[in-house]
């Protein structure tokens, strides 16, 4: 059992019920057994004084191996960036994807986060098992983990953006995919691997692609993610080559739905927000990427009110290199009003996108994203009354608003990972090392 005492304790249940100084307990089954006001009952527990205690953050959208790209293509749009960086990442393979996914996914859990996902669609043919290098370094720092195997199969012959050395067979693509959820998709409600299905964007990836991936996910009850509406060159290509918006081209291929999340949603008309509203689709919201790429200021607010789901993405750590989860909460919140003015986005509303706006696209929502007895114990106690914080009263503004957070502590499923602002489960220095040796083994052949 693990009590933490003393905290403020922001449960972002449905009520957004808060604890000016409160505890949670959890028990040896790794699920919260309580939560409320005031000290617990038990002797010996956790002392939260001067800590908030928030749900864990769940990370809706991210590239692992990008963390061995890192700072290339500065100053480029989407487009350019990618092909700047595809004939590069042709030539990962299993030990670089494991080396940049360990660091990356210990810089996550870091920064607050303890679910993240990965869309990993860059396949080489000589590069060994990827898929299973990214799992087997989540399973070693202890994250939760909902990668998707993702896709691409329209090269640049065909009239896509890729390199035609860097898609694989469309047939070829279907039947990893399914073989990777045969493997690896556990679903049990304290699942810490869950596979979902990820055929990467309009302008890489064909309709037949598109169709039959989420036909097989729905045969197999996963879920299907996609890029989606991210840049003008996009929307350009989807309007010349197949005649409608992006939106209307999903739609088509049936790509929305309540299983469905996709990646950023920057350029969208009133008729696709209703649309994404009307089916329950979800976006994964990506302010920092979208930022470092100039895609634009997405229409967070109104999406929120239409009732689209919406959760808090890094993206891929070569277009967000800072890659760190917590800071999002506030990038949100100054991309919200700076699109639509200061009540566009309230410091609390960032934090329900961060928790329980990840959990419902990932479909975890009855598991994970708020602290209520009986749900999982992904649970983060920020650090709060240091230098850069003390003196913001209000807890939650000073997360959301102050500079990024010390983690004192973070549990997934009542284990600990992140202790003190140190990763308990695996070195950091190590992980640092292998990187290191990842990137520099990665660029000494361009």
């Amino acid at each position: 059992m693990i009590v933490i005492e003393n905290a403020t304790v922001a449960t972002v249940d449905a009520a957004g019920t808060e604890h000016a100084t409160g505890h949670v307990v959890v028990g040896d089954d790794g699920r919260i057994a309580a939560v409320g006001p005031g000290p617990s009952g038990h002797a010996g527990g956790i002392d939260g004084s001067g800590c908030l205690l928030t749900p864990g953050l769940v990370n809706t959208h991210h590239h692992l191996y990008q963390w061995a790209t890192r700072g290339l293509a500065q100053d480029e749009t989407l487009f350019g960036w990618l092909t700047t960086l595809y004939p590069i990442w042709g030539r990962i393979d299993a030990g670089t994807v494991g080396a940049a996914a360990g660091a990356a996914l210990g810089w996550l859990a870091l920064s607050g986060c303890t679910t993240s996902t990965d869309h990993h669609y860059v396949f080489p043919r000589d590069g060994g098992d990827v898929l299973e290098a990214e799992i087997m370094a989540a399973r070693e720092v202890g994250l939760r983990f909902h990668p998707t195997r993702g896709s691409m199969d329209l090269g640049r012959s065909q009239g896509g953006l890729p390199p035609d050395h860097v898609v694989e067979d469309t047939d070829a693509a279907l039947a990893a995919t399914e073989a990777a959820v045969d493997k690896w998709h556990d679903p049990a409600p304290d699942s810490m691997l869950r596979i979902g299905i990820s055929p990467c964007s309009p302008f890489s990836v064909t309709s037949r692609l598109m169709t039959e991936a989420a036909a097989l996910a729905r045969r197999k009850g996963v879920r299907l993610h996609t890029h989606l509406a991210e840049t003008d060159d996009e929307e350009d290509f989807c309007r010349e080559r197949f005649g409608c918006t992006p939106v209307e081209y999903a739609e088509r291929l049936g790509w929305l739905g309540e299983d469905v999340w996709l990646a950023h949603g920057v350029h969208l008309d009133d008729a696709s927000v209703a649309k994404l509203a009307a089916t329950g689709t979800g976006v994964a919201h990506c302010p920092s990427s979208n930022a470092r790429l100039g895609a634009g200021l997405a229409r967070v607010r109104d999406l929120l009110d239409a009732g689209v789901p919406v959760g808090l993405g890094v993206d891929g750590s070569a277009s967000q290199e800072a890659a760190h989860l917590g800071e999002e909460l506030r990038q949100a919140l100054y991309v919200a009003r700076l699109r639509g003015g200061p009540g566009a986005l309230t410091a609390r509303e960032s934090l329900r996108l961060g928790t329980m706006g990840g959990a419902r696209l990932l479909g975890r929502q009855a598991d994970i994203g708020s602290i209520e007895v009986g749900k999982l114990a992904d649970l983060v106690l920020w650090r709060l009354d240091g230098l850069g914080h003390d003196g913001i009263d209000d807890k939650v503004a000073a997360l959301v608003l102050g500079p990024a957070a010390p983690v004192e502590l973070a549990l997934v499923g009542g284990r600990p990972v992140v202790e003190r602002g140190h990763l308990v489960t695996v070195d950091a220095g190590e992980l640092t090392r292998r990187a290191r040796d990842a990137h520099r083994r990665l660029l000494d052949v361009i």
